[in-house]
């Protein structure tokens, strides 16, 4: 997968999703797809960009894991989001284990195929 480092941008922040009512929206009505380690729930939110948000389950680690962890997540969906369907709310979770930058954007670039948000 190729990338125009010019058009791929930044992650800002009305791109993020910080209303628990949004999260418990996700979880309870949206469509979910899995991989090995990692889930990824969506939801269609009539608008024009992206929303997405990176939860950690209770448990993961320690602040420096889960604060890395995070960070691979956004670079992951920050690569990827230029070949992304536009509108809807993601929440990309991820579990604990094998946790490198390459396993996370291969875990965000098949769970977005799984559930068809890639552009055709």
């Amino acid at each position: 997968m190729k990338t125009d480092l010019a058009t791929v941008g930044k992650f800002p922040r009305k791109e993020m999703i910080k209303n628990p009512i949004d999260f418990r929206n996700l979880f309870k009505n949206g469509r979910r797809v899995s991989v090995s380690g990692a889930k990824l729930f969506f939801l269609e939110n009539n608008s024009d960009c992206n929303r997405i948000a990176f939860p950690l389950p209770r448990g993961y680690g320690n602040a420096v894991e889960r604060n890395a962890s995070k960070r691979y997540s956004r670079e992951a969906y920050r690569l990827t989001k230029t070949f992304l369907n536009t509108g809807y709310d993601i929440l990309f979770l991820v579990y604990p284990g094998n946790d490198s930058f390459s396993t996370r954007c291969v875990q965000f670039r098949t769970l977005c195929e799984k559930a068809g948000l890639i552009k055709e």
